[in-house]
């Protein structure tokens, strides 16, 4: 039988013992935590919570690193070049994760990353311009087919989940309406207060100021909310359009080949941060609900929203850079 020389065998047992020292003691430096939009934005103020919690929770200090752009690509990139040994995460959007992009080339992201955990979920809000004469969501469906192709939705750009919910919207309730492409979210909130545009799926924080200001008027949800702006305001999938139905949500993750016992730590250190009732309080009037989750579940919410997408994107005929 050939036996290894001792030397080797001494050398094999070091560098293993030297890997699980490294794991059993991690974090002993600061980590990363790369978020694929620009500071001051909605993703940027979760993270920048979740991080500082985190911080106090594993700690080590963990530093945001905002890297928008490029459908969220230029922010994996940072992340697929640095170790996976958990000092270097990814805080993405749903529509990062499960929205195909032509610059991934095809590739899975699941082939590249580890889950951690879910942080976030929140629907989106349905709003409308005061310019035309509708205050629920039938209303809206009746003027649509009352005025084919005189109606028209914002979004923040093509191939977003916004604009894919205008084409959910479309199709199931036999509309023809026109979309229009933004650069980004602000510019259609500001044309929808001024009636240039007439509909908008979004966020409540990025909504919230329009709304409270009157110039622009809420009439449903993508799914059911139970924050305080939010949970009197119809389901969309109960006032007419009963398969519109969706949430945004917010997750960590961490380079694939991440030693699972550094997986299993973060989860854990997420889990506590995200039962921190303040946090919760703090985002509960934007309709912004913290939930973690266990690596698996992720994965499989993963999975779930991106073969819906997908088939709406194949559906629409619809060009995604």
């Amino acid at each position: 039988m050939f036996k290894l020389p001792k030397i080797i065998v001494a050398a094999a047992f070091s560098f293993a013992s030297v890997g699980a020292l490294a794991q059993a003691s991690y974090p002993d430096r600061p980590i990363r935590m790369i978020i694929p939009f620009s500071a001051g934005g909605p993703a940027d103020m979760v993270g920048r919570e979740v991080a500082q919690s985190l911080s106090q929770e594993l700690g080590q200090t963990v530093v945001v690193v905002n890297s928008g752009g490029g459908h969220g690509v230029p922010a994996l990139n940072q992340l697929l070049g640095a170790p996976a040994d958990g000092y270097t995460l990814l805080m993405p959007a749903s529509g990062n994760m499960t929205i195909p992009s032509k610059s991934m080339k095809g590739k899975d992201v699941l082939e590249l990353l580890a889950p951690v955990s879910q942080v976030t979920q929140s629907p989106h809000v349905l709003v409308v311009s005061k310019s035309i004469p509708v205050t629920s969501v039938q209303e809206l469906i009746d003027y649509a087919k009352a005025n084919p192709g005189k109606v028209n939705f914002g979004s923040a750009g093509v191939g977003g989940v916004a604009h894919l919910a205008i084409e959910m919207f479309k199709n199931q309730a036999g509309v023809d309406v026109a979309h229009v492409p933004y650069r980004g979210t602000s510019k259609a909130v500001i044309d929808l207060g001024a009636g240039q545009i007439h509909a908008l799926f979004s966020s409540m924080p990025s909504l919230k100021p329009m709304i409270d200001k009157g110039a622009v008027t809420p009439i449903g949800m993508s799914s059911a909310s139970s924050g305080s702006e939010t949970y009197k305001l119809p389901v969309i999938s109960q006032a007419g359009l009963p398969n519109l139905e969706y949430t945004t949500w917010y997750g960590i993750f961490a380079k694939k080949g991440t030693p699972e016992q550094i997986i299993q730590k973060l989860n854990k250190a997420v889990a506590k941060v995200i039962d921190n009732p303040e946090l919760n309080k703090k985002f509960e009037p934007q309709g912004v609900e913290f939930v973690s989750s266990t690596p698996e579940t992720l994965t499989a919410l993963v999975q779930k929203d991106s073969a819906k997408w997908r088939k709406i994107i194949d559906d629409a005929g619809i060009e995604i850079e």
